[in-house]
């Protein structure tokens, strides 16, 4: 009688046991929601902010990684820069009850000295996550602030910065027929490597201020490229993912060609598909691939 009684016990306190514990759903429905992303540069460092409504996420983290991949697909997520930040939040949202994003655009550009692009790749049973893409791998430091709750991350710019234009779709000129189509805006790159700089901000696209502007950037389905060279008053750069002008005038080639020009070093451009073939591979003239063509 004697184990019958504490085996009972046992149960009993079993089953308040698992009264205690919320479900993984209810847990989820009560997590803090991400309500705002927000960068800027300060001398020395650049900041990014994640913003919450409620408490903190309990669980959060930032680790440079080689690849970030999607929370739910396991695919690479395209994320500009040569450096890439992983950060994850666990218990956190960034969607409503509707499924609704609740902080804004899920890929983002900024103009900073390190700072590229913050891009989603994950928000899944309350895990959110971000890739964060940097010109150069610095060491950073994360904190949190409160009243509001954030999640604070500060990476270092010890580099020094020089302006280059580079040049975007002014989809309110080419509506119009005005030319000229594209609109210079400024981008901090290194010197040492200004060309590279400027053609890897380029396809990171406009910020979010110059897209209001009417600012675009026309990929042509390529999503980067590769082999950038200049030599001999000649830029050769290749073209990676796809290519396909898709029957339009105005081309990648029209962005990639002004921003390279900009420096005195290159008088032509000749642009590659993603095969490493262009029209006029020799002599001094610009040249691109037939894919490129309307």
């Amino acid at each position: 009688m004697h184990h019958l009684r504490l085996a009972a016990c046992v149960l009993a306190l079993a089953g308040l046991g698992g009264l205690a514990a919320p479900p993984a759903t209810a847990l989820a429905a009560t997590a803090p929601i991400l309500t705002e992303i927000r960068a800027a540069h300060h001398p020395g460092y650049d900041r990014l902010v994640f913003q919450f409504r409620g408490s903190l996420p309990a669980d959060r983290s930032a680790r440079y990684v080689s690849q970030v991949t999607g929370g739910g697909s396991g695919l690479p997520v395209p994320i500009v820069g040569r450096a890439k930040l992983l950060v994850r939040f666990s218990l956190a949202n960034g969607h409503d009850a509707n499924g609704h994003v609740t902080y804004g655009p899920t890929r983002r550009t900024y103009a900073l000295p390190d700072l590229i692009q913050v891009v989603n790749s994950s928000d899944f049973e309350a895990v959110l996550s971000f890739g964060v893409g940097l010109a150069h791998r610095e060491p950073f430091h994360m904190f949190v602030l409160t009243q509001p709750s954030r999640v604070v991350i500060d990476v270092r710019t010890p580099f020094r910065t020089v302006q280059v234009r580079d040049y975007f779709l002014d989809s309110h000129r080419f509506a119009t027929g005005q030319q000229p189509f594209t609109r210079a805006v400024g981008r901090p790159v290194t010197p040492s490597a200004a060309a590279f700089g400027a053609l890897q901000r380029l396809f990171a696209a406009p910020t979010q201020a110059e897209r209001a502007r009417g600012l675009r950037f026309v990929a042509s389905q390529a999503t980067g490229f590769k082999n950038l060279q200049i030599r001999g008053g000649v830029a050769r750069v290749r073209l990676t993912g796809g290519c396909s002008s898709g029957g339009s005038t105005f081309t990648v080639a029209q962005e990639i060609t002004p921003t390279l020009k900009q420096f005195s070093s290159v008088r032509w451009v000749k642009i590659y598909d993603p095969a490493g073939h262009t029209e006029r591979p020799t002599g001094r003239t610009d040249s691109i691939p037939v894919c490129l063509e309307p």
